[in-house]
């Protein structure tokens, strides 16, 4: 399952480095760059309300039998892809399975963590996403620098994973317990239980300065890189994306023995450093400055993702899962998207360099203010989640 955890966020992942490639074949500006990565969020933000806790009720198997399929239909469209729309279309049913599986898999690595180890499925949680993005984003610049058809054996390739993610969960025991209303699910909600709600809008400055960077860096990184680098432009923007995810995924491993809740507090301190450090590199344009700014910045935008989805893991009972993620989800994905939808508009207008200094001021305060807030402990909240009505 951990496995699979990173093979999608790999997917999602491979069109960074292929954007500025795709802008070279068919000349689309930057702010249709962002409408390309922002339907690919939309739909997959629809697909968490909708479908997000349906797991709970007809079983994980199925659910992600039904992602991987969806999955594989948008790879071969990209396979076929000869312009904007047929992109766009592809990116839309990839945010379709993706919210799907994301989901899903987070109620199963949950449901599978062992009793001695109550840490294990926020350590995975957080390193696998943030894995697969890394994963992605380099395992496609190398092999458009460096292999033929570039924007067709990176497809071929994932193609074949997913047969392999598919035989995994037909062959994996179904861990939900299944229960009645799985229709009902299917309405539209955003909302979390009461007893939920002051631990998680503790955590929510941190999420959302965490992944905004994350949106910047995937839609709109690879072309701020290659205007430091000319050479290898493709391969330059896969390396920031990977600087930044591989970096948090190592730090999610090495601080796994922590308790969550005191990481929060150090993500938002590296994180503030990481985006200082880069906005000095933007303003000098100096590359190696830059790039060690993303290195920190990666520290922190992992150690983020583990303390926000460990202090989840912690809080609800088992037929909440499923609807506290999707909901934990639809929060990043729109810190993720939206922030970087309005850059790509932004570029066009002030230009890219403006509008990365701009975009990473804001996400800055957002960190200031994390580190003051999201490691926040609620003592009668706890002490309400251990003795339970």
């Amino acid at each position: 399952m951990a496995a699979i955890a990173v093979t999608f966020p790999a997917i999602s992942a491979v069109p960074s480095p292929l954007y500025s490639l795709y802008q070279d074949m068919w000349g689309f500006s930057d702010a249709v760059l962002t409408e390309v990565f922002a339907v690919y969020v939309v739909a997959l933000l629809c697909s968490l309300l909708v479908f997000g806790s349906l797991s709970d009720h007809l079983g994980r198997r199925p659910v992600l039998l039904g992602a991987i399929a969806f999955e594989a239909l948008s790879l071969l469209l990209f396979l076929l892809s000869g312009g904007v729309a047929m992109l766009a279309l592809a990116r839309v049913i990839q945010g379709l399975a993706t919210g799907v599986a994301l989901a899903t898999l987070s109620a199963v690595i949950v449901d599978l963590q062992p009793e001695d180890d109550p840490k294990r499925s926020g350590v995975v949680n957080g390193v696998a996403p943030l894995a697969g993005l890394a994963i992605g984003a380099l395992g496609c610049g190398v092999l458009i620098q460096f292999a033929p058809w570039p924007t067709t054996l990176i497809f071929l390739i994932l193609l074949a994973a997913l047969g392999f993610a598919a035989v995994a969960v037909w062959r994996s025991p179904e861990t939900s317990t299944m229960k009645p209303g799985a229709r009902e699910s299917l309405l539209p909600k955003v909302g979390l239980p009461a007893h939920l709600r002051p631990r998680f809008f503790s955590l929510l400055p941190i999420m959302i300065a965490g992944w905004a960077l994350a949106g910047l860096y995937l839609s709109l990184g690879p072309s701020i890189a290659s205007s430091f680098i000319e050479d290898d432009p493709y391969l330059t923007g896969a390396i920031v994306v990977t600087a930044l995810c591989g970096t948090g995924a190592v730090v999610v491993y090495r601080l796994r023995h922590r308790e969550p809740v005191t990481v929060i507090r150090f993500a938002a301190g590296w994180l503030a450093a990481g985006i200082t450090i880069n906005l000095i590199g933007l303003l000098l344009d100096l590359a190696p400055l830059a790039l060690a700014g993303t290195l920190i910045s990666g520290i922190g935008f992992g150690a983020s993702a583990l303390g926000s989805f460990g202090v989840l893991a912690t809080l609800p009972h088992p037929d909440e899962r499923g609807e506290l993620f999707a909901f934990a989800y639809v929060v990043s994905y729109i810190a993720f998207s939206v922030p970087a939808l309005i850059g790509g508009f932004a570029s066009d207008r002030y230009g890219l360099h403006a509008t990365a200094l701009v975009y990473g001021s804001l996400i800055l305060v957002v960190t200031i203010i994390a580190f003051f807030t999201a490691g926040r402990r609620h003592p009668r909240q706890d002490s309400n989640l251990r003795h339970p009505a």
